[in-house]
């Protein structure tokens, strides 16, 4: 199956310039999109970037600098059916993650991102739009339900962690055993307990 992974290819992850400068977000950016391309390869799959702007990776890349919504739904409809599509910022994705979002026998099925968002997609048919803005998992079940085609919800952990704020970091150094996982540990982000809270923290603002 082709799986599509939007990519922000000119200035990604600007809420987390708290903890990490301007270059070091874009090889952040980069290292995750690395773990979801691993993950659908995993899953004996192809992915095929859909970026912003130019992005050299190992893997086809589509360049589409419009909003996400009208960028997935042409990339969608250039494409046989089924079709899948996981965010680049997904770093905790995992082969087995992939499957079974595929493995669901439904016209639609969406994997939740914590917040509202949706991480993952795979359409099994030609009348389903995607829609991006707002509460994107509602709304995608709405667009769905008035196509007259089922939706399935995948209940997944490691589809539902999309990484926007710094706060989101220390499940990546929790839980991730990819390339975003190693980049943050080999930059010097660590984890700290804060009032019974684990919060990420650049090492030496501790007094290591």
């Amino acid at each position: 199956m082709r799986f599509f992974v939007p990519f922000d290819a000119r200035d990604p992850k600007t809420r987390l310039d708290s903890i990490l400068d301007d270059d070091e977000r874009r090889e952040f950016a980069r290292a995750m999109l690395a773990d979801v391309l691993a993950a659908v390869r995993g899953a004996d799959h192809e992915p095929t970037v859909l970026a912003t702007g130019p992005t050299e990776v190992d893997a086809p890349v589509i360049v589409d600098d419009r909003p996400l919504t009208p960028a997935v739904d042409d990339a969608f409809a250039d494409s046989d059916r089924p079709v899948g599509l996981v965010v680049a910022d997904c770093p905790l994705a995992t082969p087995a993650a992939v499957d079974r979002l595929v493995a669901v026998d439904a016209a639609v099925t969406l994997a939740p991102g914590l917040g509202g968002g949706t991480n993952a997609i795979v359409a099994r048919t030609d009348e389903f739009r995607v829609d991006f803005h707002g509460v994107s998992i509602r709304d995608h079940r709405d667009r769905a339900r008035a196509a007259g085609v089922d939706a399935a919800t995948v209940d997944s952990f490691r589809l539902a962690l999309d990484v926007d704020e710094p706060a989101d970091l220390a499940e990546v150094l929790l839980h991730g055993e990819g390339t975003a996982a190693r980049w943050l540990r080999e930059a010097g982000v660590d984890l700290a307990v804060t009032d019974g809270r684990v919060e990420p923290t650049r090492r030496g603002e501790t007094g290591e």
